[in-house]
């Protein structure tokens, strides 16, 4: 008979942990990644520079290598510099630029990746994609999903609180984008993959439903295992759709038609999220969600990131131009200036309410 099961992409390692920065070289040697300790390891000027001289000494045979940036270019020259060595894999300790830099040039040189998040702005940190800055503006990889993801809460708390509520933000999005996957399932025949929502939306509702805030250890936890299960879900499907629905096509118009005003990514998705929930009709959800992104801090209304009513209504109209081909409630109901006015200014009364 049989066995029909199938393989998921997912890390060897993930340790979730105050101080687990501290066992980095024994969890990689433990776990028969990098048991020479030969290991290229990616560093921004910013937060993993700050942590080498913490976490150097346990790394002895490591080769360090400074990122400028976050661009294609940059990971290309990484790729290049670390190719000539012998390593074991490839450890990116630092932000989402330095991941994904980390990420691309891991995957052209064909060594595992290791990714040491120092904060949680968005779900990047464990996806199977990397998102660099290219002369046509930006650009997303396939790349293979990181082989173990350590995150030191530790080192997360001394981040930055914008970088945690952007992930708050992105995490919370996914109950909308499963919601867009489902209604294009019933209106397109779109088939869904039913493992990849149910850890999508599970990582969402359990950021959403969490009762405790940025300043606390265990909602730090929920909110790094939810990037972590959002990663794993995209692999999962084969692509971003679990993660990603009106909410992150907003997200791309803001980027898109004000590059040089644009928040934070998981600031427009949460925004985008609350604003597609109302769209659909689930208006108690929408003013819920909104509730929650406004008591981590975080933006429900336009104007609270410095855009005007029209600015946002130009940016929903935009949003369906920047993923052609996927289905959401904007392609559903494919509204027209007037009417996206209409019922922001219901959103906006509602949610204030």
């Amino acid at each position: 008979m049989p066995v029909l099961t199938r393989l998921i992409p997912s890390p060897v390692v993930v340790d979730i942990r105050p101080g687990a920065l501290d066992d980095l070289a024994s969890v990689l040697s433990d776990q028969r990644i990098s048991h020479s300790g030969k290991l290229a390891v990616a560093v921004s000027n910013g937060s993993g520079a700050q942590l080498r001289e913490r976490i150097a000494p346990a790394l002895p045979d490591a080769t360090w290598y400074e990122v400028g940036g976050g661009t294609l270019d940059d990971a290309i020259r990484l790729a290049g510099a670390i190719k000539a060595g012998h390593y074991d894999a490839v450890v990116g300790l630092g932000g989402g630029k330095i991941i994904d830099c980390a990420k691309f040039a891991a995957a052209r040189v064909g060594l595992p990746l290791v990714a040491v998040p120092t904060n949680l702005a968005h779900d990047g940190l464990c996806s199977p994609v990397a998102t660099l800055d290219n002369d046509a503006g930006r650009g997303s990889y396939g790349v293979p999903n990181p082989i173990a993801v350590v995150i030191d809460l530790d080192v997360i708390r001394d981040a930055p609180v914008r970088f945690v509520r952007s992930g708050i933000g992105d995490a919370v999005s996914n109950v909308s984008a499963i919601a867009d996957w489902e209604l294009a399932n019933r209106v397109n025949g779109e088939k869904i993959d039913g493992l990849a929502a149910a850890m999508a939306r599970q990582a969402g509702e359990a950021v959403l439903r969490h009762p405790g805030g940025i300043g606390d250890n265990d909602f730090l936890q929920v909110l790094a295992e939810a990037l972590v299960l959002s990663g794993i879900a995209m692999s999962v499907s084969g692509d971003s759709r679990p993660s990603s629905g009106a909410c992150h096509e907003i997200n791309h118009a803001f980027d898109l038609l004000f590059p040089k005003r644009a928040a934070s990514h998981g600031e427009q998705c949460g925004l985008g999220a609350a604003f597609a929930m109302y769209l659909r009709g689930a208006h108690e959800e929408s003013a819920y969600m909104a509730e929650v992104l406004h008591r981590h801090g975080l933006p429900v209304l336009p104007e609270e990131i410095g855009f005007t009513v029209d600015e946002f209504v130009q940016v929903v109209e935009f949003a369906p131009q920047t993923r052609p081909g996927r289905y959401t409630i904007l392609e559903h109901l494919d509204l027209k200036t007037n009417q996206i006015k209409d019922i922001y200014s219901d959103y906006a009364k509602a949610i204030s309410s």
